[in-house]
This record gives C-alpha cells, structure tokens and sequence, in this order.
C-alpha cells in the first residue's frame, strides 16, 4: 500500500487539480446564485451539459474525420473560441431558464419549495429534450449515448514532477479556469456590478431604495454563472473528451458539494472547494480504487454539512469587500 501511494501520489495530485479546477468553475454558478438568491439552482448541471454541446458541436463541425490537428498557437486559439462560444449559448440559456422557471415564482412570492420544485423539473426538462430531439437531430445520433469529441489538443508531456508528468491539456485546463475565477472575483469586488451584486445579497430592500434593479441584477447574476459553466464545459470536454445528456448530473452535485465545502455563497470559497474535492477524490482513489471516486464526493458532502455546514472559510457573497 505505501509503495501504491508513493507510485500514484504526485499523478493523482495533478489530475485532482486539473479536475478539481472543473468543479470549481461550475460551483461558482451555484454560489452566486445562492449568495443573491437564497436559492439552489439544481437546473445548472444542465446549463454545464449545454456548454459542453455547445463545444462538441463545433469541433464536430471542424473534424472531418477524426482528430484535429492544428499547431500550438491554432489549438490555443481554438480551445479559447470553444470557451467564449459555450460561455455565450450557458449564459444565455441560464438567463432563459431564470426569466422561464424562477423569476414567475419570484414575482408571486412563492415559498423557496416551489423554487426548488421548479428547478429539478426544469432539469429533468432539458435532459429529455437534448435526449429525445436535440442531439439526434444536431448529431444524427442517438441521444442516450454517450458522445464522443474529436481531440484537438495533444496529450504531450510538457515537464516531469517525481516519478509523474505534467500535460500540456491538463496546464491549459488548470491555467485556464484560473484565470477566469481570478477575472470573476475581480469583477464582482471592484466593479459596479459586482458592487450591484453584493448589494443585493446582503439587503435587497436596502438596494432598491439605492437605486438598484433587483430583476437586472439577478440576470446578470445567472449570466455570469451560466458563462462559467460554459467555460468549463470547454475544458472538460477538451479533457474527457466526451459528454452526453446526462453528463451534468454527478458533475452538477460534486460542484454543489465543492461549493458547500469552500462555504456556498463565497467565491473564493468554491475556487478553494472544487480544488480539495479535486484531490481528496483523487487521493481517495489510490486506496479504494477509481470507482469509489463519486461515494468519497458524496461523504464529504455529508460531513461537511454535519460538522462544518458555513464551509471552510464560511463568508458569504453580500460580505466581500472591494
């Protein structure tokens, strides 16, 4: 067992980040939302499948057979057109889905059961739609298969570490969801906006007497979530390199869970969340084998609610300061 973990240690590490980056992005999109809202939007497991729709469509559009094959500075270009095109269609759709299932609830007042209720059938809603029309119509292929992408980017080791190697897809995938969390939280602590969105977090009575627009605020709030969802869409697919309609379901509940870890509500807190589910899964794995990689995801969940249910570093969106 120690000779085990002394071979797979440093290698499960990287892919815990690499992974754990993924979930991140996603939790993002639960946090924000719960932090304005008070409210667990389990419909955006299906915005991330969008995005990674939205991403398979192109490379299938690009590939004529097979995989892609494009220099460094064409695959660089490409993966970044895949991120901006699947975070447009994620947002968009997520501000769909706000206006069509929560904002008639939220205009009656209706209890945050019935916001809940109208969230899981709203998932369950655009899972059969891309199951029964979208992906045969789009793919010509049956759609409760999985779907696999043509790769574009070379599994190439960039640099050893011990006795494992780093990738060039997994330096992209970690460099890349870095950096939009890093322009997320720049966004939301120093910009009008993101003064908006605190704002309304923390009172949102407060914020319409100071000339706040509840509705345009909670929009651009499912927008941003959605438009991280669609990012990390991209890079999941350029990783796994395959999606399928139900492809957000786990994904969805392990980034709930890295959100709730870091402490939901918090954006710093599901960029912390998503990185030490990342590795604890991984590490988890080492010992009781890759099949026991979801089960460690849904523990933590449960212990974490049970002994430390404010997250790891516990402060909400409405308290972040510029």
């Amino acid at each position: 067992m120690l000779q085990t973990l002394q071979d797979q240690f440093l290698g499960s590490t990287i892919g815990g980040l690499v992974l754990g980056s993924i979930y991140a992005l996603v939790a993002l999109g639960y946090t924000m939302v719960y932090g304005v809202l008070r409210l667990i939007n389990f419909a955006h497991s299906e915005i991330f499948m969008i995005g990674t729709m939205t991403s398979l469509f192109i490379l299938a559009s690009i590939a004529t057979s097979g995989n892609i094959v494009v220099g460094l500075g064409a695959m660089i270009l490409l993966l970044l057109a895949l991120m901006l095109a699947s975070a447009v269609v994620s947002g968009g759709s997520a501000v769909v889905l706000e206006q069509v299932a929560y904002r008639p609830l939220r205009k009656r007042g209706s209890s945050k059961l019935a916001a809940l209720i109208s969230a899981i059938g709203a998932s369950i809603f655009l899972q059969e739609l891309f199951a029964l029309i979208i992906i045969p119509e789009v793919f010509g292929k049956s759609g409760r298969v999985p779907q696999n992408a043509p790769r574009f980017v070379d599994r190439d080791t960039l640099f050893p570490v011990g006795n494992a190697v780093v990738r060039t897809d997994q330096v992209l995938v970690f460099i890349g969801a870095i950096l939009v969390m890093v322009v997320l939280d720049q966004l939301v602590r120093r910009t009008r906006i993101g003064r908006g969105i605190r704002a309304t977090a923390q009172d949102p009575e407060a914020a319409v007497l100071m000339g706040v627009s509840i509705d345009r605020i909670v929009r651009i709030t499912f927008l941003l979530g959605g438009a991280m969802a669609g990012v990390a869409s991209a890079l999941y697919l350029m990783e796994l390199e395959n999606t399928g309609y139900r492809v957000g379901f786990v994904l969805g509940i392990k980034a709930f869970t890295a959100a709730v870890l870091g402490g939901i509500g918090n954006l710093r807190g599901a960029l912390l969340g998503g990185i030490v589910l990342g590795l604890v899964e991984n590490w988890s794995a080492i010992f009781l084998g890759s099949e026991w990689k979801d089960v460690t995801a849904f523990v933590v969940l449960v212990l974490v609610l049970m002994f430390r249910p404010t997250g790891i570093l516990g402060e909400s969106l409405q308290r972040a300061r510029a």
